[in-house]
């Protein structure tokens, strides 16, 4: 649960070169389509620690302001995730985000296990803590 509105967590989303102050493991925003969020454009980022850093591109595949958004990640060579955000408003000024990532392809698909979601449920439980953290300093100064 955040403590903003859907439009004000939204603005966040919509904002991709903020994506590395709260992605757990986006380390770099390379640089962002002028169409982003919109339906096929891209972000492209820097991912892990260097000297390892992997250099891809996210492209949206949905987006519905301010409810839905849905890219695909890519972390090539490791793979690439399908990541869903779901925005829903509850009671006044208050939003329950939820994400959902799935691996689509490449070895960390294929090597799916407990600790693997376990591992993902811990950064995107981080994700979302950075994503308050932003959304709500926003309307503090908003």
């Amino acid at each position: 649960m955040i403590d903003a509105l859907p439009e004000q967590v939204w603005a966040v989303l919509a904002d991709g070169w903020t994506y590395s102050d709260w992605v757990v493991g986006t380390v770099h925003v390379r640089d962002v389509d002028d169409a982003w969020p919109r339906v096929g454009s891209r972000l492209h980022h820097k991912a892990g620690p260097w000297p390892v850093s992997l250099h891809d591109s996210s492209t949206v595949l949905a987006c519905e302001p301010p409810h839905r958004l849905v890219i695909r990640a890519g972390l090539w060579p490791a793979g690439e995730a399908v990541v869903v955000f779901t925005l829903e408003p509850v009671g006044v000024g208050a939003t329950r985000v939820r994400i959902g990532e799935d691996f689509a392809a490449g070895p960390l698909h294929w090597a799916r296990n407990k600790v693997n979601d376990l591992v993902l449920h811990q950064r995107n439980k981080e994700t979302l803590t950075r994503l308050a953290d932003i959304a709500t300093r926003q309307k503090a100064n908003g």
